[in-house]
């Protein structure tokens, strides 16, 4: 019996020794463990999916600064294998099984549509591959979020449309250019907008914009036009830039002597130029740097198995997963009056190339030299 006794407890030592070594390595305490998690942080390969290129963000600044990130948190071992959509959920599905087969170790992924692309998403968690949802809030069991707090982007255009009318908010109607109906965020700016709008102004017309396409803003326009008649149209919320610049080629063929306030999102260099010129009266201004940089840092350690903790400060709960790791960034309204301290300070663009020709006599009203 004492020897039964003596061997069980030898067991029971030996089991627990073991588990103690499990658990070392699985809080990455073994140093084979860790010098594993290191090779892979240099060599990972990172597939990115945005959804569109007629927005002048996504090439210019997204794809460009997610690029650069990965590169400074791997030793420029890191490699990023890119696709763009073109606002086509089918392509980009397949694009998800492409990255599959190519065995990328996590995803940045912008949706073009955020319930199409749900199944997808579970097959790359099924792959064991993670997901950070970029952008615009995926469907299926993401890993990670990063983007603006949307809600707060349409809080900023309607507050800024408002101050532009000043006295003159109830002595007309406006009309409402929303997003894509395919588009989360684009749901969440127009709640923000109606919860500064209604009440303080009439809303003559609002459409939901089909794949944010400024022709279809611009054919939107002159449909509210005709119903409602320029006399009675006091100002235009836009959710974003390229729309914008279609709405306002809609108001100058429509006879407008001078041109309502018309708000923004996103401030291309078109939207920008057009608010040094008094055409466009606003652009709402994400910093696209600290989410790119975001995006990367929970991509290379969900790569790692690492914790978000010390990245994602924030829970943001999608239709299908609940309390997913995020990062919210804030933004800033545009106006002619702090286009150096953001955009220019920033670095997005330089003087000359918002001032160009027929925008320097504009500019130099501004003392934008």
């Amino acid at each position: 019996m004492r020897r039964a006794a003596v061997a069980v407890a030898a067991t029971a030592m030996a089991v627990s020794l073991a588990a103690c070594g499990s658990a070392k390595e699985a809080d990455g305490g073994s140093d084979s463990s860790k010098d594993a998690a290191a090779k892979k942080g240099d060599n990972i390969k990172v597939g990115l999916l945005l959804p569109e290129n007629q927005t002048a963000r996504y090439e210019k600044f997204d794809r460009v600064l997610i690029e650069k990130q990965i590169k400074e948190l791997t030793n420029n071992k890191g490699e990023v294998v890119y696709a763009n959509a073109k606002q086509d959920a089918t392509v980009q599905n397949q694009q998800v099984e492409t990255m599959i087969t190519n065995k990328v170790d996590v995803l940045i992924l912008d949706a073009v549509d955020a319930k199409a692309i749900a199944n997808s998403v579970k097959k790359a968690k099924d792959a064991g591959i993670p997901v950070v949802a970029y952008d615009r809030l995926a469907e299926g069991p993401i890993d990670a979020y990063t983007s603006f707090d949307n809600e707060q982007v349409g809080k900023t255009q309607g507050e800024a449309l408002l101050k532009a009318l000043g006295d003159k908010a109830k002595d007309g109607q406006i009309v409402m250019m929303n997003g894509s109906i395919t588009d989360p965020n684009a749901a969440l700016f127009k709640k923000g907008a109606h919860s500064v709008l209604d009440g303080k102004v009439k809303v003559g017309k609002e459409y939901d914009t089909k794949e944010w396409k400024p022709e279809n803003a611009n054919k939107n326009m002159e449909g509210a036009i005709s119903a409602l008649g320029k006399d009675k149209i006091v100002g235009v919320y836009s959710a974003n830039d390229g729309m914008a610049g279609g709405i306002i080629t809609a108001l100058k063929a429509g006879g407008f002597d001078k041109l309502p306030p018309v708000t923004g999102q996103d401030a291309e260099l078109a939207g920008v130029q057009r608010i040094v010129a008094g055409e466009q009266y606003m652009s709402v201004y994400k910093p696209y740097a600290p989410e790119a940089e975001a995006a990367a840092k929970m991509a290379v350690a969900l790569a790692h198995g690492e914790s978000l903790d010390s990245v994602a400060k924030d829970k943001v709960d999608s239709p299908t997963t609940k309390g997913v790791p995020s990062v919210l960034v804030p933004v800033v309204s545009l106006t002619q009056e702090n286009i150096k301290d953001t955009v220019i300070k920033d670095g997005v663009y330089t003087v000359n190339e918002i001032c160009t020709g027929k925008f320097k006599a504009a500019c130099d009203k501004l003392g934008l030299k």
